[in-house]
């Protein structure tokens, strides 16, 4: 079971998302709306796994991400991302996440990638 931080500033996709993490067996330890309190949260929390969220207010999710992997370069982020955002993925390849996840999503590939990510 993981300790997972989810970073997304839709609630309705923090609510879903929740409930699919939740489903599989892990842990919601925080929440967070955008990037820079999520960075803050990871910092506060050190969770297992972060979802993050590319497109956000504030901070977007590429920039937490390399925020978080200057904090902790074995920090493990699956990004997510609406469809069309290839560019996007592949500079948070770059910057060091895990896994992606494209919205809309399905619960079992969620849990899936949760799972092979944690190991």
């Amino acid at each position: 079971m993981g300790k997972i931080l989810l970073v997304d500033d839709s609630r309705t996709s923090r609510r879903m998302l929740k409930e699919i993490i939740e489903g599989a067996g892990h842990e919601i330890i925080g929440e967070a709306e955008n990037g820079e309190e999520g960075y803050l949260k990871f910092k506060e929390l050190r969770p297992d796994l972060v979802t993050l969220d590319i497109t956000m207010p504030k901070m977007d999710g590429l920039e937490a991400l390399k925020l978080i992997h200057k904090e902790d370069e074995n920090a493990k982020v699956i990004m997510i991302t609406a469809a069309g955002q290839k560019e996007k993925m592949m500079q948070a390849i770059k910057e060091g996440a895990a896994e992606f996840i494209t919205k809309p999503y399905e619960a079992e590939e969620v849990a899936k990638l949760i799972d092979k990510v944690l190991g």
